[in-house]
Formats: structure tokens, sequence, C-alpha cells
């Protein structure tokens, strides 16, 4: 949620901050503004709510003096209705001061009442106006240090918080800090950028160093300092950029979700690639890191959303191959019922983008409480993999549709390669036995292909047949079953209609009463090879809620005849083990929720109410 972005250098601003805005589309928001500081020392602000389009043609009518500092933001309301009032930036000190805000500050309230009682007044009802007005006053009594102001608000300030910031009486310098919130640095040559994603500045440099906890950053054209909240030194990782500009545009195709579903088979087998080496399989990041995982009695997975569902089906293969007990949790719940954590314990989370809030506490808890820790993240530099013990990275390369997908199929990729791993070293797989599993999964990305380029177009024209359809429901079982509440969540997320996800042996214990004529069923049917005593079990299924006049589409592999006489429609996907059916069935479902949404004429890639990034509790 919410995008920052700061730049100081030779160039004009303007230009800079608005196209890594736009760039930051994709984490949500209902407002953006940008403040710059231009040639004569002069102030300029302008913001306004809705989308950042309408920012730009004010700034076409009403232009601002350009300049070569500035700070640009997108905002996802909080405290506060999406007014132009409250978007940001918010300016403090007699207009001099302009300050942006990722985040939320918990004690705002207590600050502000201060604040007033000493004659301050506010223009908005933001917290983040608070963290500005805060900030002027210290920059005062600390004789115009705008990193020593910062160091004494951000000892005042509780929550979560990226804070950038600028004063006119200091062209050429952006302050920043951060605190449980998302603030990377890009590195060009006469120039720096701040931002809460590298998306924001990948087309000007991919040298970037990520920002620590609690630490505070001075960028000038000159150069960078980072030091703690207590003004000591600090050292900064520095890393590369792995994928360019071009990766985050569309590039031809009529959304970012259609040109990442058609990803999806690059996702997986950019997550493959150097980690499976003749049969055995390899992650580089977890070399020298054996006892970690040789030790353990337990897993816990924690995630929110889609990413919980990429645990849920990571879950079989660990216990299959690993012979680990596996609980798969939400994030959100799962520090707050005090779980039972030992050292033997090993919690895996998964984020897309490293900065999820909820998963980022549970990850800090799990560590408190002595366990170890490993995250499964998609973004180099984000805060979970370094607030982790180990980290494998998926390489799906940048998603910018709000809604899910080649992230999906690299998360299960990913726990299925650290499943292999562990399987390994614990040595509950032969090196024979995980030689066949890898190779299953090197096989993936040509199955997705193929379902690509046979399904697609069918599954897109049933999804517009079925267009003013205003509920669907999904069942499956065993790794089907986590598939079935991905497919029902895509669908929510951007089709806006009811659906439903369910384990298919749970059909006679309630669900089945939804069941009316008419009513469409996904089924995804396991493999009548490698699932020989659930494959008729869920036949049955669909035969019964066919009997009650339910319009059944089936996903079963090739050649799978038995759901023929029951299902209405049968989308097919490839041969493939049981385990690995899942990165084949979703495949459709993607599709479909995709054909859906724009049969309706919604917005694919941003829907309402939605960000990317939850970076808020």
């Amino acid at each position: 949620m919410c995008g920052i972005v700061g730049y100081v250098g030779p160039r004009q601003s303007q230009g800079i901050l608005l196209a890594g805005l736009s760039r930051l589309e994709y984490r949500g928001y209902d407002s953006a503004g940008i403040a710059v500081i231009d040639g004569g020392g002069s102030l300029g602000m302008r913001k306004r709510a809705g989308k950042l389009g309408i920012l730009r043609d004010d700034l076409k009518t009403h232009p601002l003096a350009d300049g070569t500092t500035g700070i640009g933001h997108t905002r996802w309301a909080t405290h506060g209705g999406p007014t132009d009032t409250n978007a940001h930036p918010h300016l403090a000190d007699d207009d001099r001061l302009a300050v942006i805000h990722n985040g939320i500050i918990e004690n705002y309230a207590d600050l502000k009442a201060e604040l007033l009682a000493e004659g301050f007044t506010f223009q908005s009802e933001t917290d983040t106006e608070v963290a500005a007005v805060l900030l002027g006053r210290a920059y005062r009594a600390r004789g115009g240090d705008l990193v020593a102001a910062f160091r004494d608000v951000a000892a005042r300030l509780e929550g979560a918080f990226t804070l950038l910031a600028m004063h006119r009486d200091q062209p050429g310098l952006v302050v920043g800090a951060r605190r449980n919130s998302p603030l990377v640095i890009g590195l060009g040559e006469g120039e720096n950028f701040l931002a809460s994603d590298v998306a924001a500045f990948v087309e000007h440099t991919r040298d970037a160093l990520a920002i620590g906890q609690d630490e505070i950053v001075a960028i000038t054209p000159e150069g960078v300092e980072v030091t703690d909240f207590d003004g000591n030194p600090v050292e900064v990782e520095r890393f590369e950029v792995t994928w360019d500009a071009s990766a985050a545009d569309k590039g031809g195709w009529s959304s970012f979700m259609a040109k990442e579903v058609s990803e999806e088979p690059e996702a997986v087998a950019n997550t493959l690639r150097g980690r499976i080496r003749d049969g055995a399989v390899t992650i580089p990041e977890l070399d020298g890191l054996d006892d970690l995982f040789t030790g353990i009695s337990r897993i816990i997975v924690i995630a929110c959303g889609t990413a919980a569902y990429a645990g849920m089906t990571g879950k079989y293969a660990l216990e299959q191959w690993a012979r680990v007990p596996v609980d798969v949790e939400l994030a959100h719940e799962f520090r707050y019922r005090d779980p039972v954590l030992t050292p033997d314990t090993l919690v895996v989370s998964i984020s897309q983008s490293g900065e999820t809030m909820d998963t980022l506490m549970a990850v800090k808890y799990a560590r408190e409480q002595g366990a170890k820790t490993v995250s499964i993240c998609n973004t180099q530099g984000a805060t979970i993999p370094r607030e982790s013990d180990a980290i494998v990275y998926t390489h799906a390369g940048p998603e910018v549709a709000v809604a899910s997908t080649k992230a999906f199929v690299a998360q299960i990729t990913a726990l299925y390669l650290l499943a292999l791993h562990i399987a390994g070293l614990r040595g509950t797989l032969s090196a024979d036995e995980i030689a066949v599993q890898a190779h299953e999964l090197e096989a993936v990305p040509e199955k997705i292909a193929h379902i690509l380029a046979t399904e697609q177009e069918r599954i897109e024209q049933l999804a517009h047949w079925m267009g003013d359809t205003r509920s669907v429901l999904f069942l499956g079982r065993h790794v089907g079953y986590p598939i079935a509440l991905e497919g029902a969540l895509k669908l929510k997320e951007i089709s806006y209609i009811h659906a439903e996800g369910f384990a298919a042996g749970e059909l006679k214990h309630g669900p089945i009463a939804l069941i009316e004529p008419g009513q469409p069923v996904f089924v995804i049917v396991p493999s009548p090879r490698g699932s020989a005593v659930l494959h008729p079990k869920v036949v049955s299924n669909i035969e019964e809620i066919k009997a009650r006049g339910a319009r059944v589409i089936a996903i079963a592999e090739e050649g799978d005849v038995a759901v023929l006489p029951s299902a209405d429609e049968v989308l097919r996907i490839p041969l493939a083990g049981p385990l690995f059916e899942p990165l084949l069935a979703v495949v459709p479902l993607h599709i479909f929720a995709m054909g859906l949404a724009t049969a309706k004429g919604l917005d694919v890639d941003q829907p309402r109410n939605l960000a990317k990034s939850v970076t808020v509790e």
C-alpha cells in the first residue's frame, strides 16, 4: 500500500517522480501528490484525490515550477478519507517542509493533542500531518539539521512508518526513515533515489541499497548516508535489480494480468534455474545452513491470501517428502493466539513483496520465541527476508497486477524445492527418489505453456458466455482443495462476484445446499492414475451436484473419460504426478477469472479496494 518516491540530482524531478509513481500504481492508492523545490528555492506542492491521471492533468493546467529535488506519493487512505486535503505531501514549518508517509502512526492522537496544546493547527485528518508538524518543530529546535530532527521524531513514533521529507532551506537533500515499512535506495551517477519499491527507479538505475529496520537515510546528488535512530553509521546491503524496466511494462498485452499469466511458465522455470543439477536439488541461498533443517520436528507455514494457498499446497509436499508435520496459518492470526514455538520449530513465511505487515510481524514474533525462520519471497532487499534466518527467492520477476498469478506458481515451486532440499538432508528420500520428483518439476513449465496454447482461447470464450454469472463454486480434494480456494479468491478479487472454494468431501456436510439449477461449479479432478482412491470419489461429487442442476466445469487430465458423462465442460491439463497437478490446474482458473472480469468490463489489474502490497496491519 502507498507508493513513495524521492529524487535528488541534476535532472528536473517532476517527470521522474510521476514516472516512478506510475510504476508504483500497482500497490493500490486513492490519491497522489508531489512536492518540488524549484531553482529559486521555493517549495511547490500539488496533490489530488483519485488516480494519478487526475494529478497529471492538474499539473498541466496549473504547472509547478520544476526543480531537481522532489518527493512523490500515492496514498491508500487510513486516517481520513481519500480527499485532496488528506492526500500527501503534507506541509509544515510555515510550508517550508514537505513530508510523505507510508504506514500507520499508532500514537498520533496523543502527539496531536500535545501539538494542539502548543498552538499548532492542522489542515487534514491524517496521522501523517502530525508527523510533519512534529518534524517541523524538531527541525527548528535542531537549528535546521533535518537528519537530527528525524532522529528526534522517530524516537517518538509508534507503529509502522516510512517517512520522507525535504526542506526548502536545504535543496539537494531528501531524508527518509523507516520502521516496519519498505524503503530502498537507488544509486545513480550524480543522482540518487528513494522509493518504497525498486520499480520506481529501475529505469534509471539497477544498483540499490536495502535500508534496515529503524534506520535513517540522507541522499544528496553526491552520496548516501545511513545511520540508525541513535545516529550511529550502519553498513547497508547492496544488491543489483535482476530485471529491467521493460519487465514492469505491459509490452503490448491488454493488461498486466494477461501478461503475467502468460509468464507463468517462465516464472516456474526461473525459480528452478540453477537449483536442479543432474537430478539433485541445490539451493545456493541455503548453503551452510544444514543445521537449520536437520533438527526440526515441526514446520509452520505463515502467509496471507494467495500466498497462504501456496503454503497449503506446499504442505502436502513437505509432509510427504520431508516427513515433517506441517501447519499452515494465516499470518494475521498467528501471533495473537500465543502459539507453541520451540527451537526445533521451523517457521516458513511466504510473501511476494516481502513487506506484508502481518507476515513480517509474525516472523519477528517467531524469532523472539526462538523458532527458526525461512522466507520465500520474490523481492530482493525486502524486509521479511532480512528478518529471517534464511531465504529462498522466487524469480517470477515483477508482478504488477494486484491479483497474484505467476508469483503463486513460483511460490509453490519454491516450496517444492525446499521440501526436496529438506528431504535430502533428513534422508527421507533417496537421491534417486529426489531425482524423479525434480524431473517432474522441471517438466512443469512446458506443461503450463501447453495449457496456455491449447485451452486459453476456449476458457476466455467460456468466461465471456458466463459474463452475467453472479456466483461460482469451486471444489477440490487433496492438493486440489487449496487450488479451489485460489480459484474462488481470484474471482472475488477481480470480478466482484460471490465465489467459494470447498474441500469436495465437505460437500455433503453443508455446501451442497447452495446447489440450485444453473449454479456453475468448477471441480478440480485428481488423476485416475496417481489418485486412484480419490478420483472416483470426486467423480461421485460431480454426479451429485449435476443431479441437482449444477453446471459443472471439470479440470481434468488428458484422457480422463470418467468425467465426460456428468461434466458440461472439461478443461484439460497435461499428465503429471499428483503433487504437480496444482501447478497446472490453477492456470485455467487464472485465465477464467481474468476472462470473466474482462467480460464485465472491469479493471483486472487494479480491482477496487485492494492493494498489491499490504504494509499495514
